[in-house]
């Protein structure tokens, strides 16, 4: 019988002993990239300037109103078009995706000497595959 969903290997990265980010690896247009899992962002979010290394003449569109989260209030955003990206072997293509400032959090992890973080996977992804976050096992489960 043929398996109907995917494993991808989490890692846990300890926020100095008051709690943890989970964080996944994968591939953004085939170059490697970290992503961390965060269940209660409504859609998943990737910083301009970092997306810009991944995505030649990436091309911003300005969305209209504001967005709430990552640490502050109302920011503005743009969403962008990836080609293709993945998460272990989930494969996710033409991904209309938002651009949103990640500053606060690269340069939080940056003194914690934690990985720089190259996109958020939020809940319009993790529902959209079916995410089951086992955190024993250290394993996200997604279905194709």
């Amino acid at each position: 019988m043929m398996r109907r969903y995917i494993e991808v290997p989490l890692q846990l990265l300890d926020i100095e002993g008051e709690g943890f980010h989970i964080m996944v690896k994968g591939l953004i247009h085939g170059k490697e990239a970290h992503f961390l899992l965060d269940t209660g962002a409504s859609r998943s979010v990737f910083d301009p300037k970092t997306i810009a290394s991944f995505i030649e003449d990436v091309e911003f569109e300005k969305k209209e109103g504001l967005t709430a989260g990552v640490g502050s209030s109302d920011l503005e955003s743009a969403t962008f078009r990836i080609d293709t990206f993945s998460l272990g072997n989930l494969e996710i293509t033409d991904y209309e995706a938002v651009a949103l400032d990640l500053e606060n959090i690269h340069e939080m992890y940056e003194k914690l000497g934690l990985p720089h973080i190259d996109g958020i996977v939020g809940g319009d992804l993790l529902k959209r595959h079916k995410a089951i976050i086992n955190y024993k096992s250290k394993k996200l489960r997604v279905t194709p």
